[in-house]
């Protein structure tokens, strides 16, 4: 792979903008080296006699001389030299001058240097703001750790002369008593090293603070964090509840002071646990851009080199080197020290643990996986074409049965199509967003290691889509064969079993089956549920929209209720649109995921303030509106509820087409470069962008049918009824990837590339600030 390729794929997504453009300064070297080539003419062919150059005449120097090295000199003399590297007026950035523009292309490499310089100081100032960003950080989590060892031995008690010595006890003792010991610089280092001299005073007044508090008998006891920083810290309530939440709605405050309990030092450690955590992949990150954008102009100097026949890398990478982003260490020396904090406090001393734990985890590509995929999409084939050569052949359509099965079983099984038809559309959502680099994991905030590729969800989803089919099979084969004609009941509960069978696999605890998505999953959708009592996050809305596309999947679970519960499937016949009760849960049933979205809308409106948030809510209240007056139509059959259902539904229509494509996916913007599109695109072909939009419009109006009461000869009515949801679904893992696009270009527009952990204490001055 080409260093340009390997440079791009390992870039931070987030902050791809402020790396060193590479492919930009590569092209002004390909119009230096036409120029070198238009105005050199190519050496003429040697004369003499003409032999291939042999392995052994090669190395054995017979036909290559090796240069002599250059005197100090001549090397050093300044007539020599290509390029000076000095400092610019307002002395905060480096400038290189060419000597050499009178030359023959001269212009052009004096453009490719100005060119370098600006990159070289954008990687710069964009590495300082970031090192200051986690040199404030550290001293954040510095006070952290210092409040959370005051708090271990107000848990563990105070300090007495016996220590139990029982299992575990050495590790307590040590817990209680410690306090944080920083390594002090050897040398004063560079003068941009000041974030680190911040971090290294801190330590320092901390371990004065703690020498106040050392007992006489120093060498019987460890020194101890003082106590009185407890005075000045106070809990934060992290972790959200609905009670928490009604609590704040009602300005109920509770100004009890902290309980030292295990169970609230549990929590603090845990809390703090995921802190270090995701503060070392911030530092690891902030490294790898420093090296890359060296490396990164390490090349493009060689490559300059190698074009015009200069040594023009020597000086430049010298003074590479010698700046900020070569030989600062702050961010080596805070690794360090997080290492041993980490290691220290939260794996017992282990190192192998705590490293384990503190570097990311590399999802491996598992062969089995692509083997249980290839065989369960072979076996669906298979039983999707036995059951179409099924009905065929034995003529299930024209047999009285039928207009019976699909008014009783098919609303059963075609639950299973549309989870099934959603998980593809998600797993060709996850192909494409890793295609482009789209961090779908950091922005749904998925655990490191444990987030499913398009593989896993291609395997579920087939899995899902086979069982189904066999469940078609076997349901066929007892109602046809004439052993099992006579136990009806028994061929009806086969569907029923199949989603007992899937629930209880999505809720079991133990660990199989992915159960770490499995429980994000279940935890989103409680968040749904219980809105607007939770804050609003993106997986979390994400999901909720999923929901409103599977409007006819809620209304199938009412059918699971109504056919199973009330014994209608004893003797397959349905009642339930008989039923009032049935009718009315009809409406609601179909209103809960755009309720929940309503709800989630109010609650950002209400935090944030943002008028936005309120006009999409007024598009999930009209949207609420108008597939209540579609179903009340469906329903009832009248000329009134269709006129109603027209206007409200087209009232819903243009507004979520119009949001859909302007705020959700950042289109149609006049005065973009792109006309009608966003400034910044993801995919090269802009037709994608407009074929999708047209899309888009056009899949908004499948209603259309409800209204019409359009039906096709060929197609029985529960079909065509299928039909409809099914297109929603398409549309939803349509708009999934733009949206999703969308709100990837806003993160790297910002430079967004981490999320901010909670932390368990507050200190009084952060108070004071914030006021």
């Amino acid at each position: 792979m080409k260093f340009g390729k390997e440079f791009t794929s390992q870039m931070v997504p987030e902050w791809q903008e402020a790396y060193m453009n590479y492919n930009h300064l590569k092209t002004h070297l390909k119009e230096i080296q036409r120029v070198k080539l238009r105005h050199k003419p190519p050496p003429p062919p040697p004369t003499g006699l003409k032999r291939k150059l042999t392995l052994y005449r090669a190395f054995s120097g017979l036909t290559q001389r090796i240069a002599s090295p250059r005197s100090p000199s001549t090397s050093s003399d300044i007539e020599n030299q290509a390029i000076v590297v000095q400092w610019s007026d307002g002395g905060d950035q480096y400038e290189t001058m060419f000597l050499r523009a009178a030359e023959e292309g001269g212009e052009h490499e004096l453009v490719y240097f100005r060119r370098l310089d600006e990159e070289f100081n954008k990687v710069v100032k964009f590495y300082k703001l970031k090192v200051e960003e986690v040199m404030k950080e550290a001293n954040m989590l510095n006070k952290q750790m210092d409040a959370l060892i005051a708090f271990r031995i107000k848990v563990e008690g105070p300090r007495s002369e016996r220590w139990p010595e029982s299992e575990g006890s050495v590790e307590i003792r040590r817990a209680a008593t410690e306090v944080i010991e920083e390594e002090e610089s050897s040398s004063h280092g560079h003068s941009d090293e000041s974030g680190d001299d911040k971090f290294s005073n801190e330590n320092r007044s901390i371990n004065q603070n703690a020498k106040q508090h050392k007992p006489k008998n120093s060498k019987a006891h460890p020194r101890t964090a003082p106590l009185e920083i407890l005075n000045q810290v106070k809990m934060n309530n992290t972790l959200e509840t609905p009670r928490s939440t009604i609590k704040g709605l009602l300005s109920v405050h509770n100004p009890k002071e902290i309980k030292f309990s295990r169970e609230n030092l549990k929590k603090v450690e845990e809390q703090l646990k995921r802190a270090f955590i995701e503060f070392y992949q911030k530092l690891r990150l902030l490294k790898s851009y420093s090296f890359l954008n060296m490396l990164a102009f390490s090349k493009i100097m060689k490559k300059y080199d190698k074009i015009t026949s200069r040594n023009a890398s020597k000086a430049y990478l010298k003074m590479v080197d010698n700046f900020y982003l070569g030989s600062s260490d702050e961010v080596n020396k805070l690794m360090d020290r997080v290492e041993a904090t980490f290691i220290k406090h939260f794996s017992n001393s282990n190192r192998s643990t705590g490293m384990n734990i503190l570097r990311p985890k590399v999802k491996r590509e598992r062969h089995r996986i692509t083997f249980s995929l290839g065989f369960l999409v072979g076996c669906s084939m298979a039983l999707l074409i036995a059951l179409i050569l099924a009905i065929h052949t034995r003529n299930i359509i024209s047999k009285q049965g039928h207009e019976q099965y699909m008014v009783t079983l098919f609303p059963l099984y075609s639950l299973f199509g549309f989870i099934t038809l959603h998980m593809l559309m998600y797993a060709g959502n996850i192909y494409y967003w890793r295609q482009y680099r789209i961090n779908y994991s950091f922005m749904f905030g998925f655990k490191e290691g444990t987030e499913l590729g398009y593989r896993e969800v291609l395997l579920l989803s087939f899995g899902v889509a086979l069982l189904a089919l066999a469940s078609v099979h076997a349901n066929l084969d007892m109602e046809i064969d004439p052993k099992t004609q006579d136990y009806k009941a028994i061929t009806e509960l086969v569907p029923m079993g199949l989603l007992v069978f899937l629930i209880v696999i999505l809720f079991c605890p133990f660990n199989i089956i992915y159960r770490s998505s499995r429980f994000f999953l279940l935890a989103c959708a409680f968040h749904c549920l219980c809105a607007p009592l939770y804050k609003v996050t993106l997986p979390d809305f994400f999901l909720a929209d999923q929901l409103t596309s599977q409007v006819q999947a809620f209304r199938s679970l009412e059918f699971y209720v109504c056919y199973y519960f009330w014994g209608d499937y004893k003797l397959r016949q349905n009642t339930c649109m008989d039923s009032g009760v049935y009718n009315t849960f009809y409406f609601i049933v179909a209103t809960i995921p755009f309720v929940s979205r309503l709800l989630q809308c109010l609650r950002r409106f209400y935090e944030e303030k943002d008028g936005m948030q309120g006009l999409n809510g007024l598009k999930y209240f009209i949207t609420i509106v108008a597939l209540c007056m579609r179903t009340a139509y469906s329903l009832n059959k009248g000329l009134s509820w269709n006129i109603l259902a027209w206007i409200a539904s087209a009232i819903a229509t243009v507004f979520s087409t119009y949001w859909d494509l302007v705020f959700d996916w950042g289109l149609l913007q006049k005065k973009s470069k792109n006309r009608w599109l966003r400034d910044k695109l993801l995919v090269p072909q802009k037709s994608v962008y407009f074929a999708a939009m047209v899309l888009n419009v056009l899949l908004r109006f499948v209603w259309l049918q409800t209204v019409l009461d359009y039906q096709v000869s060929f197609l029985h009515k529960q079909t065509l009824a299928a039909i409809v949801p099914v297109l929603e679904i398409i549309r939803r893992g349509i708009w999934n990837f733009f949206r999703m696009e969308n709100e990837h270009l806003n993160n790297v527009g910002k430079y967004r590339a981490f999320k901010s952990a909670p932390l368990p204490f507050n200190y009084d001055e952060d108070d004071d600030k914030i006021e």
